[in-house]
């Protein structure tokens, strides 16, 4: 099916190659709200919202668009739901069933899938993903087959002209009257999950497959999509080149975590325990032990001594048993960046520009599904976005954080801090809500507490290194300036007993060609979280993978 030449001109170019479909946005996202494509026929497909009837009376006195000039009858709104509409007309039935119970839903079926009078015509809400709001579909009950009143969860491809909604009302300033049923996916309205209004989060995690027809899924995912292709765009912008880091990998620079065990010593889908208990790894496929990768880190500085400023983009891996958090995954994505001839303060400002151009690009491109969020889920994100646009970070060192949260007065944390801790939550916290009200760097740690690559500082206690909180999150980004020292890297790994043949390639690049690197990470997930106002990461990654759960 060919699609006009003239209405591509008219629409945004985002267009599906499938048989010329229009995708929604293009229309709903006009200044304009599509008025000014009235009278162009296009192809639309989706999933129905909501349904009803409405009843075509006589005929009443109007302009004629050009549009339905072929139909020049006024329809008049009697806005009634499916079920209503058969109460209504067939009591006997209706009283029937009730008398036995209504477990038979082969009756109720039956009942629902009976064809409408002639005389009347239904109004869909269609969603097809690509924007909050829905479009208003008029279906003539000469075209619906065997039954127009579709239940929620329908797919539907038709073809029509879009015209002044014949039902006006605020919400809509178009609608697309059906000329052609093109095809139409018909929904066991009894089985599906989403036939139950307002389904909680908990309780749509259950139906992962299903999940983004909702409403607020749709939205959440089309920010992801929007902070994904905001981060790419970022990097590119800045002259960074994307690299790909392998998953599979025998390094782990995040010593304390638990890691997955990649291994094909299997039989007959079975763990061959004796030759696992025996370390025989020279029979498995790598010959050696390999897990997934959790941290790039190692892998991105060596591309970084190559290649300059580098990021990667992809999937990380972690084995903590608890069920519990909202903010831990076993499968999250990360942003890892690493920048050759930078220091620690180079890698900060990065980690500063980025977050404000992110947040900038959502209020931009998601402004339709920020204001869904406002009205339904959270209404502070707006002003937890401009925070970020319009802050200036303030950078405190790690000192000075313990000093200020050991002085605060009024305030019980449930964990002592001392020097040498790590941050907690409700400390960080108290900085970012109650101290500084604005996102908070806190930089130079105690070398125990991270990672053994991280440069040490002159005073031999501290490391460079550096947090980014936020509120509502805490950390989201972590970051550090790399030890160029060969004897000083050599002496941490030394110092902690780490196996010093798995990082022999590591040392090699201090001793062929060293530069001064620094960087910084974060997961994606809990940024979803800060701009969508949702608390658990399980609600904004479409099949997430966690302890216990990973069913789809």
């Amino acid at each position: 099916m060919s699609w006009d030449q003239d209405i591509v001109e008219k629409v945004d170019p985002i267009i599906s190659s499938c048989m010329g479909r229009v995708i929604l946005k293009t229309i709903l996202g006009r200044s304009d709200g599509g008025a000014g494509l009235i009278g162009e026929k296009v192809v639309i497909g989706g999933w129905v919202k909501s349904s009803w009837e409405i009843r075509k009376e006589a005929a009443q006195p109007r302009p004629v668009l050009a549009a339905d000039a072929a139909s020049p009858e006024v329809v008049e709104a009697k806005e009634m739901r499916c079920i209503e509409i058969l109460q209504s007309r067939i009591p006997l039935v209706r009283y029937i069933v009730k008398v036995l119970g209504g477990g038979d839903h082969s009756v109720r079926e039956k009942i629902v899938m009976q064809k409408v009078p002639k005389d009347s015509a239904s109004i869909l809400q269609i969603s097809d993903g690509s924007c909050a709001h829905n479009l208003q579909v008029l279906v003539d009950s000469a075209l619906a087959t065997p039954c127009q009143v579709m239940p929620c969860g329908t797919c539907i491809l038709v073809e029509g002209i879009l015209q002044q909604p014949l039902m006006k009302g605020k919400y809509h300033v178009i609608e697309l009257k059906t000329e052609k049923i093109l095809h139409l996916g018909t929904v066991d309205q009894y089985k599906y999950p989403l036939s139950k209004k307002r389904l909680p989060l908990e309780s749509l995690r259950n139906f992962p497959h299903f999940r983004p027809r909702t409403t607020t899924v749709a939205s959440v995912m089309r920010i992801h999509n929007a902070l994904t292709l905001a981060t790419h765009t970022f990097f590119q912008d800045q002259g960074f080149l994307h690299v790909q880091i392998p998953i599979i990998t025998t390094n782990n620079p995040e010593t304390l975590s638990k890691k997955f065990q990649v291994t094909t010593l299997l039989n007959n889908g079975k763990i061959d325990n004796q030759l696992v208990n025996s370390l025989e790894f020279s029979k498995d496929f790598f010959s050696q032990e390999t897990y997934l990768i959790d941290c790039g880190h190692f892998h991105l500085e060596s591309q970084a001594c190559a290649l300059g400023n580098v990021y990667s983009f992809g999937p990380r891996f972690k084995a903590e048993k608890s069920s519990e958090s909202n903010n831990l995954l076993a499968e999250t994505w990360m942003v890892e960046v690493e920048m050759a001839f930078s220091e620690l303060e180079d890698a900060m400002d990065c980690a500063d520009e980025f977050l404000k151009f992110v947040c900038k690009r959502i209020l931009e491109s998601c402004s339709e599904d920020i204001q869904f969020i406002l009205k339904r889920i959270d209404k502070a994100v707006m002003d937890r976005l401009q925070l970020i646009i319009s802050s200036s970070f303030e950078k405190i060192s790690y000192d000075v954080a313990i000093e200020v949260l050991t002085q605060a007065t009024g305030k019980k944390f449930e964990k002592k801090i001392e020097w040498g801790d790590s941050l907690t939550e409700e400390h960080e916290s108290y900085l970012v809500n109650e101290i500084y009200t604005k996102p908070v760097i806190i930089y130079n740690h105690p070398k125990e507490i991270k990672p053994f690559y991280a440069k040490l500082n002159e005073d031999g206690k501290t490391v460079a290194t550096f947090d980014v909180v936020l509120p509502k999150v805490g950390t989201l980004v972590r970051g550090s300036q790399s030890e160029e020292c060969f004897d000083k890297l050599r002496t941490r790994i030394e110092e902690l007993e780490l196996p010093k043949q798995q990082y022999e390639w590591y040392l090699d690049l201090r001793k062929n060609g060293a530069a001064k690197t620094s960087g910084f990470n974060l997961m994606l997930e809990p940024l979803v979280l800060y701009a969508t106002g949702l608390n658990d990461v399980k609600d904004v990654v479409p099949f997430p993978r966690s302890f216990g759960r990973a069913k789809f």
